[in-house]
């Protein structure tokens, strides 16, 4: 392999990796701060207990965040030296801003709420979780207004060689970046939620601590549900957007060969990439791809043959993702909606609670199949309709690359592995007594 597709292989793993512990501190830090809230409000010493208990989840995977998320952004630099001297003015400044701004925030206001449960009032403690919260979504807004500049760059100018910032105001304000932060902020609360219900149900099948985690699996129920619910409404939307500013993504999604007026949506079919067609086509329904992608039956939709072939993203690895992620997204309002009818007899329901448990991972696979149609998709720029991909990677050897890869996939691994064990002992472990608690004076 050459340094090019070694180089997006190594981005695409430490991406991968970065990105299993992501969402989870986005959610988990709400989830921890609306516990501390109810404390707060009525005294309910489990309140205190449950944060405290996911308290210490939320810090290993935090930390693992954190050391992934550093080795990321260099990347540009060792990997990419031709992407960040291209549009280092501009994409460099919103990480610098996301960096100083909310990074430097959540941390500090963590290390207080982590060590101040015996040191702050109630009130103060809470507020400490609260700051933590806003800011882990704000690093996360500011991330992705830069990924939406590279999926849709606005407010440049073409100076020097260089994509230069003209605009900033266009930049942080324009629409896509609003719709990829909520499509990627909803997916992490599902996610949240679902982690939250699955070690729940891993307690409460074993009858452990039952009050606490029929507490703690109602909470994350009804955050799920929201979201479950929230993400199908505004995954539409989402798509909408990425029609009318990216049509070779959408008819990659689709797999979409011929350019087509009241577009159909085909419920199951097999790209064949190689000859440029559908092998299977099974249960047509006319004009609901040109209605969902342009509010109109009659809408003409381009197919892939109108994009010159160097232009086209990957066609089958997009339609697969595309289609894994929608498939769950229903799945996952449907186990909210069933949840919501036994939340007040979850002892009494062991069948739901297995699917529960079993179904902890699943958001996971949904939210990277959906980065891989946002990245995949894109392909083969990486500023879409302004620099491509090839043009990005550094002038290096294609051998250095390959010894950093196997580096990085031995070390993630390693980390991995020491999260995966921390965070399973502590599953296991299970939430402090109350006596135990009490004397400590930490909730």
């Amino acid at each position: 392999m050459d340094v090019l597709m070694l180089s997006r292989l190594q981005f695409a793993a430490a991406t991968i990796f970065h990105f299993l512990f992501v969402p989870l501190t986005l959610g988990l830090s709400v989830l921890i701060a609306i516990m501390e809230t109810v404390y707060v409000k009525t005294g309910d010493e489990e309140y205190r207990r449950m944060a405290r208990f996911w308290g210490k989840i939320f810090i290993i995977n935090f930390a693992v965040g954190v050391v992934t998320g550093i080795t990321l952004e260099f990347q540009f630099g060792t990997n990419w030296s031709r992407y960040s001297r291209y549009v280092g003015d501009l994409f460099g400044s919103l990480l610098a801003i996301e960096a100083t701004l909310a990074f430097f925030l959540e941390s500090t206001f963590l290390a207080v709420w982590a060590f101040g449960w015996r040191r702050l009032s109630p009130r103060l403690h809470a507020l400490c979780i609260w700051l933590v919260a806003l800011a882990s979504n704000l690093s996360a807004l500011w991330i992705l207004i830069a990924n939406a500049w590279m999926q849709h760059p606005v407010g440049y100018v073409l100076r020097n060689g260089r994509a230069e910032l003209q605009d900033f105001l266009a930049v942080v304000t324009q629409p896509f970046a609003f719709q990829i932060f909520l499509h990627t902020i909803f997916g992490a609360y599902i996610l949240t939620g679902f982690f939250v219900m699955g070690v729940s149900a891993y307690h409460l099948l074993r009858r452990q601590h039952t009050v606490f985690f029929s507490k703690s699996f109602r909470l994350a129920l009804s955050l799920a549900l929201v979201f479950s619910l929230g993400e199908l409404v505004q995954g539409h939307i989402h798509a909408g957007e990425v029609a009318k500013i990216q049509p070779a993504k959408l008819a990659a999604m689709e797999s979409l060969w011929e350019t087509r007026a009241e577009a159909p949506e085909t419920l199951f079919l097999i790209p064949d990439e190689k000859n440029q067609r559908n092998l299977v086509e099974f249960g047509r329904l006319p004009g609901v791809l040109s209605l969902l992608a342009y509010h109109s039956t009659k809408a003409t939709v381009k197919g892939l043959k109108d994009f010159p072939p160097e232009d086209r993203p990957p066609v089958t690895v997009t339609f697969v993702a595309f289609r894994l992620m929608v498939a769950l997204g229903l799945l996952f309002a449907l186990l909210t909606l069933v949840g919501w009818f036994k939340r007040n007899k979850l002892e009494s329901s062991p069948g739901y609670l297995k699917v529960m448990l079993y179904a902890m991972p699943l958001p996971y696979v949904a939210l990277q199949a959906g980065w891989i149609v946002t990245e995949v998709g894109r392909q083969p720029w990486i500023v879409y309709g302004l620099m491509k991909t090839a043009a990005a990677v550094s002038p290096i050897a294609a051998s250095q690359v390959a010894i950093s890869l196997a580096a990085f996939i031995a070390v993630y691994g390693l980390l991995g592995g020491v999260a995966f064990y921390l965070i399973m002992q502590q599953v296991r472990r299970g939430p402090e007594p109350a006596t135990v608690a009490a004397v400590r004076g930490e909730g």
